[in-house]
């Protein structure tokens, strides 16, 4: 499977891994995101989980495998509408977007097309200077797919999201200065980055984690009043949890608290 999966404590990484494509896109991604998300919300262990592209290629992803002649096409209308739902339910696109824990997005290079917007799907963004971001599917005679112009737009505004949806590239330096990227690293540096901002979030109580992921995605669309009422349900149930508990305890007695995701 060309999904690599390596697991580092409570960290998973993810590695889209087709070299000699320079990972371009194939339907063997979409099975290892289907088998291997579901896996990784249930297990335990798993804290937070880094996403980044096979060194190898050259890129993070190259997007879509124009190579393919059957790519961006369909039989007929009526049978790709009729499995919008299902094709919807199970892409990674919806299924990265709903994942309930922590992901961050390690771009080592060229993120195109799918390549690029499965990054929007991430919490947060460490880029190599050699990430450069690219939706050229204008130019193709279609449009970024599944939200992919909404969901930059809900990271950077309307503006930089029509500019790059018309084909401008976006840079790294230009990324991390309009906040796409969140951390800007030398290439060599990336992965150790990448590591330390997961190895921080595996620290924090997993529950907590998980519901400051909620809170911010369940109420993006919402009036701030309903969005501050949501947060405190969400407040006051984890203020029962064995983790708040610790939290509280090891801050009074000034040592490392130990979380056991309770």
């Amino acid at each position: 499977m060309p999904l690599l999966c390596e697991k580092r404590g409570a960290i998973a990484i993810l590695t889209l891994s087709r070299p000699e494509a320079r990972n371009a896109w194939c339907p063997e991604f979409n099975a290892g995101f289907q088998e291997l998300l579901p896996a990784l919300e249930y297990d335990a262990e798993i804290r937070c989980v880094i996403l980044t592209g096979d060194e190898a290629g050259g890129a993070f992803s190259a997007g879509a495998d124009l190579k393919n002649p059957k790519t961006h096409t369909h039989d007929s209308a009526a049978d790709f509408l009729g499995g919008i739902p299902a094709r919807r339910r199970s892409s990674p696109i919806s299924l990265m977007s709903d994942f309930a824990k922590p992901v961050i997005a390690a771009v080592n290079g060229y993120a195109v097309g799918i390549g690029c917007i499965i990054t929007y799907c991430c919490d947060m963004i460490v880029a190599s200077d050699r990430a450069e971001w690219r939706l050229p599917q204008a130019s193709l005679g279609i449009l970024p797919a599944q939200g992919g112009t909404i969901r930059l737009a809900r990271w950077v505004g309307n503006g930089q999201a029509m500019r790059a949806a018309l084909g401008f590239p976006l840079a790294a330096a230009e990324a991390h200065r309009i906040g796409l990227a969140q951390w800007l690293v030398p290439h060599a540096e990336l992965m150790t980055q990448a590591r330390h901002v997961a190895e921080h979030v595996a620290s924090l109580p997993p529950l907590a984690a998980r519901m400051v992921k909620e809170s911010l995605h369940a109420s993006l669309n919402m009036p701030l009043a309903e969005a501050a009422l949501g947060d405190l349900y969400r407040f006051a149930a984890l203020e029962l949890t064995e983790d708040k508990a610790e939290g509280h305890r090891a801050w009074r007695e000034r040592r490392k608290p130990v979380f056991k995701g309770r």
